[in-house]
């Protein structure tokens, strides 16, 4: 086959257009380095189909240029996975450790105005009464030292009961009908919708990967997240067990099943979703604080009852929940009532007795509870602190892949910049030999 006169030029052409993209891609590389969930693009080149040619009776190639194959993502699906099962982890913690924290600081502890300080005056209360059993002042000290502890026992187990409202609150926002989660499966839905169509003419729609991918990190985050193929080329996708994106069996059209919203766990989705769900059950560890805290309650209120009972009158009253019910038995007891003793205004037996109980059950069962508390809260944090630290390294693994790094970008400018030069500078020089060849030969004296 012989060769085109203009073969030069078209070569020269395809080259220059094959920079020019390659340039392209560079600029919306350089233009998204600081958006969220986007992979770096590269265009791919490949040379064209060659030329045959006959030399010296033998048969050739002769090369014809290069062109564009395809504009692809730079993206590791090992390290998505990883990143998204860290994510989760990052979520589950987080929750624990951001409620856990507002539980701890409820205690006020140490410090003058937790229940330790509290019952340490209700104590020296009794032995002031039983120094001066005929003191009014003695007295209403003791009735307002009462008063103190009921009510910080009260606060306390008011506040741990906001705890887990407030995690049941979040839970509800996060998985109810219109919430997070829904919003993000309904947005998920409509770009894989989308990526479906484009992929049906051909094409590779690297940015609608992107945000698809963009939105199952955010996912991983709430719960369990799994993706699976389906039939006819789509993904479904589930949350915890629960599938809330259904592609099509025939179709591959992608939707959200109806009635999916508000989410119903059958066993724990993990992640945030999975630890508000925990904290605010009835068997989760801020329910078992409540627990020990009405134990407490309940040890106080009998073992000064059991002494003081003996005037014929209790001294504190409780209800079902005794943290939460704790009072001093008005207007039975009061300052002008309160009595140290049964046998008489001066008797101190009973103050005595029930000043001997510091250090006893009531106080042993609040160290427990400040301790296991503590031991709580600093696990948290210290499984919060590991994941982040585990997460942000498995991010900047990932971003070390599909991450954008201008000085790479900035090389790659350069790089097809000059390319496109010299594509361009082999055209000139094909365009002056052509014209040489038309206008000039057979000229004489040229």
């Amino acid at each position: 086959m012989s060769v085109s006169t203009f073969l030069g030029i078209q070569t020269s052409l395809r080259g220059l257009l094959a920079q020019q993209r390659a340039l392209d891609t560079t600029g919306h590389n350089i233009s998204n380095a600081n958006t969220e969930g986007y992979s770096r693009q590269q265009a791919v080149l490949s040379p064209t189909d060659p030329l045959s040619v006959q030399l010296s009776g033998r048969a050739a190639q002769l090369g014809t240029g290069v062109d564009v194959k395809s504009f692809t993502r730079v993206r590791d699906q090992f390290l998505d996975l990883q990143y998204r099962g860290q994510t989760m982890s990052l979520g589950d913690q987080t929750a624990r450790s951001d409620s856990l924290e507002q539980v701890e600081l409820s205690l006020a502890e140490p410090g003058n105005n937790g229940i330790s300080a509290a019952l340490g005056r209700f104590w020296n209360a009794w032995a002031d009464l039983s120094n001066a059993p005929e003191s009014p002042a003695a007295r209403q000290a003791l009735v307002d030292e009462a008063r103190t502890i009921a009510d910080s026992i009260n606060r306390l187990q008011s506040a741990l009961t906001g705890a887990r409202t407030q995690a049941k609150s979040e839970f509800d926002a996060l998985a109810g009908n219109g919430g997070q989660v829904h919003g993000v499966a309904t947005n998920l839905s409509a770009t894989l919708n989308a990526i479906r169509d484009a992929e049906l003419t051909g094409a590779q729609p690297n940015d609608l990967y992107d945000r698809r991918d963009l939105l199952l990190d955010h996912l991983a985050g709430l719960g369990q997240l799994s993706v699976a193929d389906s039939p006819a080329g789509g993904v479904d996708v589930s949350l915890g067990g629960v599938k809330i994106v259904d592609a099509d069996d025939t179709t591959g059209a992608a939707s959200v099943p109806a009635g999916t919203f508000p989410l119903s766990f059958t066993s724990s989705p993990g992640g945030r979703l999975g630890a508000l769900d925990d904290l605010q059950s009835a068997t989760g560890p801020i329910a078992g604080f409540q627990t020990d805290l009405s134990a407490m309650a309940k040890s106080l209120a009998d073992t000064v009852n059991g002494f003081y009972g003996a005037t014929g009158a209790n001294f504190f009253t409780y209800g079902a929940d005794p943290a939460a019910t704790l009072a001093l038995n008005e207007p039975t007891v009061n300052a002008a009532t309160v009595k140290g003793g049964t046998g008489g205004p001066g008797d101190n037996g009973i103050a005595l007795q029930v000043a001997r109980l510091r250090g006893g059950s009531a106080d042993d069962l609040y160290a427990q509870l400040i301790t296991r508390i503590g031991n709580t809260v600093a696990q948290a944090e210290r499984g919060q602190a590991t994941a982040q630290v585990l997460t942000d390294n498995l991010k900047d693994r990932r971003d070390s892949v599909s991450g954008v790094s201008i000085d790479e970008e900035m090389t790659n400018l350069i790089r097809f910049q000059r390319a496109f030069q010299a594509s361009a500078r082999a055209m000139s020089t094909t365009d002056e030999m052509i014209d040489t060849l038309i206008n000039r030969t057979g000229r004489v004296g040229l």
